[in-house]
């Protein structure tokens, strides 16, 4: 009668984007420099930075942080 199926009801394949990014992050905290990851998301802070610096009149801190979490994000998506 009820075709409505719960929410819960996810497919064992489908990944957490939130379990990716904690083991991503415990990843590149282990293997430093030599991770594949750590590059990208540096970059990405470093970006962020500056747009932080230049479009928001000095908020370089939000820049970098959004701009680490752009590039976790899209690196976790590929």
């Amino acid at each position: 009668m009820n075709d409505i199926k719960p929410q819960d009801d996810k497919p064992e394949d489908e990944q957490d984007l939130l379990e990716d990014a904690k083991s991503e992050i415990s990843e590149m905290a282990k293997d430093g420099a030599s991770h594949p990851s750590t590059k990208p998301v540096l970059i990405g802070a470093a970006i962020g930075v500056v747009v932080g610096v230049v479009a928001f009149n000095g908020a370089w801190f939000l820049g970098l942080l959004v701009g680490a979490a752009i590039a976790l994000y899209m690196r976790i998506k590929k």
